[in-house]
């Protein structure tokens, strides 16, 4: 089995990091053209350097199967982070957009109702990536943080992102440039370790948290990731919860009253989280002061009807 790396010449956070990971080591070697896309080998990690857009990109585990007869156990995106604050940021991400309902453009890759398996290293590699980040003197200045679940491309296998920003400024930064480098080399075992972040059977009735509610860099959710041996799967932050508010006042609400896309988006959620962590135990941590009381209700009753039980924060250490 094969980990991906994808990074794109397009992109300056993307590509800074791919160069910087094929300058570690002269075992790498050319691989099999896929289509248009120059491939690099090492080991069981396979470099993919394109020339498109990441996002528009669909299907590029399958095809590399296809080509190589190679089984991809999980794909890593390298890409740049755009935030209005500007401020500059490392980022990782699970993808998907299972907010969207059938009728609505997905801008930025996926499909409607859709969300990829989020890959197990997340959690261990946004740790993992603040202590680089703190040898190389590249914190304060920037900020190491998880993204809520948001955009394509399309793919079957774990998958996460991690990502430069937030200007092109910092996307051009040679040393966040080497730090993400590094937490790949040593994340995927290029160092001749055993990596960082593998799910295996040891981990099994592990807890592992899948956040709803609260904004894009989800803070209550990440005061919790930030300890040791928290595993992440998918956040869902409030906009990713689309909630109709009742057009009746009553004293209680029962979720049927309650129309949108956040049931469903909350479903497949957990339900690719469950799929990329065989053995785990997936516990719901709701940021609770992100929703409006009759919000919290219906979100209480149909995690109940669903089965899938909410974790307070010390259950998940």
């Amino acid at each position: 089995m094969v980990s991906l790396v994808v990074a794109t010449t397009s992109d300056p956070a993307s590509i800074g990091p791919a160069s910087a990971l094929l300058a570690m080591s002269s075992d790498w070697c050319p691989g099999p053209k896929l289509q248009d896309i120059s491939t690099f080998l090492n080991g069981r990690v396979r470099l993919l350097k394109q020339d498109r857009s990441i996002v528009e990109e669909d299907n590029l585990d399958k095809r590399w199967e296809e080509l190589t007869g190679e089984i991809v156990d999980e794909i890593i995106f390298l890409s740049k982070h755009v935030a209005v604050s500007n401020r500059p940021a490392l980022t990782v991400h699970p993808i998907g957009v299972p907010h969207l309902q059938s009728q609505e453009e997905c801008w930025a890759g996926g499909k409607p109702g859709w969300a990829g398996l989020p890959c197990p290293r997340i959690g261990p590699w946004l740790r993992f990536m603040k202590t680089i980040a703190e040898a190389h003197n590249l914190t304060p200045e920037f900020e190491v943080t998880l993204e809520a679940t948001h955009h394509g491309p399309v793919v079957s296998k774990p998958t996460m992102f991690v990502e430069i920003g937030s200007t092109e400024e910092y996307w051009k930064r040679q040393d966040a440039a080497q730090v993400v480098a590094l937490v790949v080399w040593q994340g995927l075992g290029l160092d001749g370790g055993n990596g960082v972040g593998n799910w295996t059977k040891a981990q099994t009735g592990k807890k592992v948290l899948v956040g709803i509610g609260g904004g894009h860099y989800v803070p209550r959710h990440m005061d919790i990731v930030w300890k040791e041996d928290v595993w992440v799967g998918h956040l869902l932050s409030g906009y990713s919860l689309p909630m109709e508010e009742p057009s009746l006042k009553k004293k209680e609400y029962h979720l049927n009253d309650i129309g949108g896309a956040w049931k469903e988006a909350i479903r497949v959620a957990v339900a690719t989280t469950r799929e990329a962590f065989p053995g785990a135990e997936v516990l719901v941590h709701l940021d609770i002061k992100s929703f409006k009381g009759w919000q919290r209700s219906v979100l209480s009753q149909f995690l109940s009807q669903e089965n899938i039980p909410i974790g307070k924060p010390n259950e998940f250490l």
